[in-house]
């Protein structure tokens, strides 16, 4: 720990740069155009054997290769949030971006990634100076638009990464996000940690008018307004009391003017759940309550509600024994005093989050081991603060998202003692 401390420490400058450069000018899913390059040079610069860029679009692989040993894919996403920053930091994002229908939203990294490709980079810098202490192949993954949960997919069915590219299959899949808690704290617990996720769209098509004469119109803004109250029964009266499960509709678009009926309405929804029936469930309830609104509301078959399906990810189930070979590691070299925690499967229970990261290994079989691990990033004073009040210091997805610098330096030391293990402890892991 002695050297990882002291060869994190000598190379932190660097990598704070890096992480203010990429917080200030954020990039959306599949636009992590300067990203990827930042990526792509990094990786290069730390003896990575083969690079790659361009993956699903901008995704980036980078192999570092020190055989004989087992193959650990290491992987951080890259995209951020259409978020407005209003942390206090002298690094924030002012950028914007301009969306598909030509409108512009401002952005910022709201949910760390950009702490997560760092910390990537940080241990990359590290394994490549001190391939003495390991064997084995590591592939690392800069990843595209996790948060539209499409990037992995992208990068693994679309594009055939395995095969077009021949990215070595790893045996063991790693990786970390960060966590409003306070830095020293780490999660890392078995089964099942984040639940699977849909998202989709929902076109009403109804006779739009003019607003005086509703009576010659059908109004897909009342069918999609009614369609969001039945939803709320979908949950209540179709799925089991005991189970978990999610129905957001997080936008309604309709129209442009206040005398205008329109033509269409858009629901964009999003699902979470923990089992297949229960997504079959609310699926099926959705296009059902659609199809009867249309009908109820005089709309013709040929114009029933179209279903538009985008992103979605199976849950998360952290592999048992690669989690706690880690666990115990991280009581041995992290967890060093009272003020730092690890948060396991006894304390921590499962979120309704979600993330597409161990897509990178599904259509892989035997199916790889993986293990994703979360690290606190809040000010120590601050998290205390708040927790007094049963609060966070803030949230994901939120303006205020702010990353503790100090938490720079431990996650990284989080991802090398985690990598260390994995291709340290591969052949008893494989035993067992």
């Amino acid at each position: 720990m002695s050297v990882i401390r002291q060869d994190i420490a000598r190379d932190q400058q660097h990598f704070d740069s890096l992480f203010k450069h990429i917080h200030e000018h954020p990039e959306l899913g599949f636009h992590e155009v300067n990203t990827a390059k930042i990526v792509a040079a990094e990786l290069k610069a730390y003896g990575c054997d083969t690079v790659i860029t361009q993956i699903g679009g901008t995704g980036v692989a980078g192999i570092m290769e020190n055989d004989p040993g087992p193959v650990v894919m290491y992987r951080a996403d890259m995209d951020c949030n259409a978020v407005y920053e209003t942390a206090d930091v002298p690094y924030a994002s002012r950028d914007s971006a301009q969306l598909a229908d030509g409108s512009k939203t401002p952005v910022m990294h709201a949910c760390g990634h950009d702490a997560h490709t760092t910390w990537m980079l940080a241990v990359a810098k590290f394994m490549h100076d001190h391939r003495n202490l390991w064997k084995g192949k590591i592939v690392f993954i800069g990843q595209p638009a996790e948060e539209i949960i499409l990037g992995a997919e992208a990068m693994v069915t679309q594009d055939s990464m395995y095969t077009k590219y021949k990215i070595p299959q790893p045996k063991y899949l790693f990786g970390i996000h960060t966590a409003p808690v306070a830095v020293g704290m780490v999660a890392a617990a078995t089964g099942a940690r984040m639940a699977g996720t849909d998202q989709l769209d929902v076109t009403f098509h109804g006779v739009g008018g003019h607003g005086s004469t509703p009576n010659f119109c059908k109004d897909p803004v009342v069918m999609a307004a009614t369609a969001i109250m039945q939803y709320q029964t979908i949950i209540s009266r179709g799925i089991n009391p005991k189970n978990a499960a999610v129905l957001t509709v997080g936008s309604v678009q309709a129209g442009l003017d206040n005398n205008v009926i329109p033509a269409t309405a858009v629901l964009k929804i999003n699902l979470r759940w923990f089992n297949h029936a229960d997504r079959d469930t609310m699926l099926q309830s959705i296009i059902r309550i659609n199809r009867s609104i249309s009908r109820a509301y005089g709309m013709p078959e040929k114009d029933t509600p179209t279903h538009t399906f985008k992103g979605w990810a199976e849950p998360l189930v952290n592999s048992t024994l690669l989690t706690q070979t880690l666990q115990e590691s991280f009581k041995q070299h992290l967890i060093t005093s009272d003020s730092m925690m690890l948060l396991d499967e006894t304390i921590l229970p499962s979120v309704m989050g979600s993330e597409d990261f161990h897509h990178l290994v599904r259509p892989i079989t035997p199916a790889p081991e993986y293990c994703y691990v979360q690290v606190g990033v809040a000010n120590r004073k601050d998290f205390e603060t708040a927790w007094q009040k049963r609060e966070l210091p803030f949230n994901a997805h939120n303006g205020n998202f702010k990353i503790d610098m100090s938490a720079l330096p431990f996650g990284t030391e989080v991802g090398v003692v985690s990598m260390l293990t994995i291709m340290g402890n591969s052949s008893q892991l494989a035993k067992k």
